[in-house]
């Protein structure tokens, strides 16, 4: 059989694994695939492999939550050895659907399916092949021939028609390894597999942030069961100057997951591309963040929540993120946690949603893919005053965390500090200072011995995308979006804004992170052209356009739309 097109997949993770999915089921058999994988595993990528866990880090989602791939997880846990069911306490037969998992052996079942799906590219006769071990190093565009050059250890050269960039997570390390006890990020986490006896400043509060804080602890003391059931944690006699003091801007800890009425977030209540399309051809090609707010979190409240609608039903974005910032604002973290564990605990038991939560996460979903057509006076509302909310609550913390998190708390070795937008840590010899302003507007400084960045995979820039010939040729360029008014545009830049700028025709922009895509993640060019030849689904650079990371679900949906664009098929749903 004759190969028509190549294709190249960049990484061999979640994404990767969707799009190889993709491509199998697409009854196109005239292929060739190709997948990069730096190291020997596929599918887990860096959250569910040594990169990104430890034995002690479970998933955030239960087996009823995660796209279909091959087979469910259930079933696949059926299959696994014995000692490996030992290892993580399971038992086959009182396992369902609704449980989270060890991060490591979800990965291993994301590799069972990989190798599942390798099989069946097998049984169809489409050529393909895996290279492990093989770092990708730069790509190289001929748009006149129309092919494109993958690097391979700056060295190896090989030509495809089509390259799809799943690479993933990237935590670049600026002071790490340079200043002792200075951590850029918590990964891989067999790092901080440290005995202490002094305080560790960590950064953030996110899952992040609990991922350090699960590793840290174990090393410095054990958790065990007291008298009433409740976890319990002792530190081991040789760290007793030790405890974790966690710097969040707002003060705020996670939500708690709870049970999902859809598991899937399907947006079956949102707008559809139609509207859409013809909402901002009457709003000068821009999608208003009004009016998906309203269409796409208040109405479907109004059909399934009707009273907590009538209670905000008049209030605009702000208005409705304000109140609902305030209400945990006005709690101790800790407190508000053990109400959310109670609320999210009942949730599950009842199989009963907590309704807003869950519609703020489809929101959060169904709003990614077309963010790219906000204007940046609506981009700025996003980032400062929805995705704080939306960063929160959907979280979703899973108990055993909060468990080990109170734990902590009540041995009086954790602790949550509000910091403001003003903080700022500065670097030392060992460690780090830390410099905030407190809730009482009195400015502090504290240093710590061990500090720990902990905020999360960081939205990375045009600048920082790895493969140069990409960048220096002008394949891909810096994302933007467009202020509407061009008087909030030059007010954004008198303002000192460093990121509004003019074309020097009247039109100002707003600069966001990453690189421009289309809605088939195709690369635009200097020209504004796209290029079929290049699709970017590489979440830490395409931030500024798909402001929302939602893991598998994201990589199943963007798949879907990829591989319909590069075999010309009917269009995916975008929206």
């Amino acid at each position: 059989m004759k190969i028509i097109k190549q294709i190249a997949i960049l990484g061999g993770g979640p994404s990767s694994l969707f799009v190889f999915k993709r491509l199998v089921e697409s009854g196109h058999t005239d292929i060739s695939i190709t997948v990069f994988e730096k190291n020997q595993q596929l599918g887990a990528g860096m959250p569910y492999s040594h990169d990104g866990a430890n034995d002690e880090h479970v998933t955030n989602v239960s087996g009823n939550e995660i796209p279909e791939i091959v087979t469910g997880i259930s079933d696949w846990v059926k299959t696994i050895s014995k000692d490996t069911l030992d290892k993580y306490h399971i038992n086959p037969s009182k396992f369902n659907d609704y449980k989270v998992l060890p991060r490591l052996l979800f990965g291993q079942y994301l590799n069972a399916q990989f190798k599942l799906l390798l099989q069946q590219a097998k049984d169809k006769q489409i050529k393909h092949e895996v290279r492990y071990g093989c770092c990708v190093t730069d790509i190289i565009d001929h748009p006149e021939q129309e092919m494109v050059t993958v690097v391979v250890n700056n060295d190896e050269k090989l030509v495809f028609d089509t390259v799809v960039i799943c690479t993933g997570h990237n935590w670049p390390k600026k002071d790490e390894e340079k200043i002792p006890g200075f951590f850029d990020s918590p990964y891989p986490p067999k790092k901080l597999a440290l005995k202490l006896d002094h305080p560790v400043a960590v950064k953030g509060s996110s899952l992040t942030a609990i991922d350090a804080i699960r590793t840290l602890s174990r090393h410095n003391g054990a958790y065990g069961k007291g008298e009433n059931g409740l976890i319990t944690y002792k530190l081991n006699p040789d760290s007793e100057g030790f405890r974790i003091v966690m710097h969040s801007r707002n003060g705020l800890l996670p939500a708690v997951r709870f049970h999902l009425e859809d598991p899937h977030l399907s947006k079956t209540d949102t707008l559809t591309p139609e509207q859409i399309k013809a909402h901002r051809e009457g709003n000068s090609g821009f999608l208003s963040l009004d009016y998906v707010f309203e269409h796409d979190f208040k109405l479907p409240l109004k059909k399934k929540r009707p009273a907590f609608y009538d209670e905000i039903k008049d209030m605009n974005m702000e208005q409705f993120v304000d109140k609902m910032m305030s209400l945990r604002e006005s709690m101790d973290p800790f407190k508000l946690l053990k109400i959310e564990y109670d609320e999210a605990e009942a949730s599950i038991e009842q199989r009963r949603s907590v309704y807003w939560k869950e519609m703020l996460a489809i929101l959060s979903f169904a709003m990614n893919y077309p963010a790219k057509y906000f204007s940046a006076e609506d981009m700025l509302r996003l980032q400062k005053t929805l995705m704080p909310l939306i960063s929160v609550v959907i979280a979703f913390i899973p108990q055993s965390s909060v468990e080990e998190l109170m734990a902590l708390h009540n041995a009086g070795l954790l602790d949550l500090i509000s910091v403001g937008d003003d903080s700022y840590v500065e670097p030392g010899t060992e460690g780090a200072t830390y410099y905030y302003t407190d809730d009482k507007g009195k400015k502090n400084k504290q240093y710590y011995k061990t500090y720990v960045d902990a905020t999360g995979q960081k939205h990375l820039n045009f600048e920082q995308f790895p493969f140069a010939s990409l960048r220096e040729n002008r394949v891909i360029t810096p994302a933007r979006v467009k202020f509407k008014s061009s008087d909030e545009g030059l007010q954004a830049m008198n303002d000192g804004n460093d990121k509004a700028q003019t074309d020097g025709k009247g039109n100002y922009y707003l600069n966001v992170p990453g690189i421009t895509i289309n809605d088939t993640f195709e690369a635009i060019d200097d020209y504004g052209a796209l290029n079929d030849r290049i699709y970017v689904m590489s979440v830490p650079y395409i931030g500024g356009f798909n402001p929302d990371y939602s893991g598998l679900d994201f990589g199943e949906a963007a798949s879907e739309i990829i591989v319909k664009s590069i075999f010309k098929d009917e269009p995916a749903t975008i929206y």
